[in-house]
């Protein structure tokens, strides 16, 4: 069985989930609106500019899920996935992914944005599985803190080989698509790299490398 991997924000969805749950929150007013709005444009900025520095963005964005109480949270996650999300869904991401479950591919999504938020986007394409940031949890509250490896970056390709060690698949014959220079690292790995509507660096490397460039914009 071959493993399909996908990357999430402006890959699979056009825009990026993260920086839109900062967003989602300056608009109902849960956090100070013109400096969570500062800091959310500036951390998404050094994301695109590949000059993120991760535990930094971290420590500022997982701060707001200690805030509220997990019947809360629900609340919020399911109204953003709604008026937020369900707009950023693209028909050509879908067919992309039928056309990889059609040929009994493990379908993967790898993304740095923390599974608060990913996860029910992930159950929402109906995806095998998904690694994510993972946010520490402790007696059902969030800590502000990260369990385990952020998944950004070279972090992608160490959860990722953690992941394969204990499931049956392997990176052969193995497709990744993505949009960001971030994740040249996991890129290089795969057999089958494929860029999906790229940040110019990742674009200007895909064609000295011949790698595959697609859009699945609408």
């Amino acid at each position: 069985m071959t493993l399909a991997i996908f990357d999430l924000d402006n890959t699979l969805i056009a825009g990026d989930s993260d920086h839109s749950w900062g967003e989602f929150l300056v608009h109902k007013q849960l956090v100070d609106a013109d400096e969570y709005r500062r800091q959310n444009d500036r951390f998404y900025h050094e994301y695109q500019a590949g000059s993120l520095d991760i535990d930094a963005y971290l420590n500022f964005a997982l701060r707001p899920l200690t805030q509220h109480h997990p019947e809360r949270l629900a609340e919020l996650q399911q109204e953003f996935m709604l008026e937020w999300i369900e707009p950023l869904l693209l028909t050509r991401a879908q067919i992309l992914l039928d056309q990889h479950r059609q040929k009994g591919d493990f379908l993967l999504i790898i993304t740095a944005t923390n599974s608060f938020i990913t996860r029910p986007i992930a159950e929402r394409l109906g995806v095998d599985d998904l690694l994510a940031t993972e946010p520490e949890c402790v007696d059902g509250r969030y800590t502000g803190r990260v369990a385990g490896t952020p998944c950004f970056r070279e972090g992608k390709v160490t959860r990722l080989q953690q992941w394969l060690i204990e499931h049956p698949y392997s990176l052969k014959s193995s497709y990744f698509y993505s949009d960001s220079n971030n994740d040249l690292p996991l890129l290089e790995q795969v057999s089958h790299p494929v860029v999906v509507d790229p940040d110019p660096h990742l674009h200007a490397v895909a064609k000295e490398r011949n790698w595959p460039v697609i859009s699945l914009r609408d």
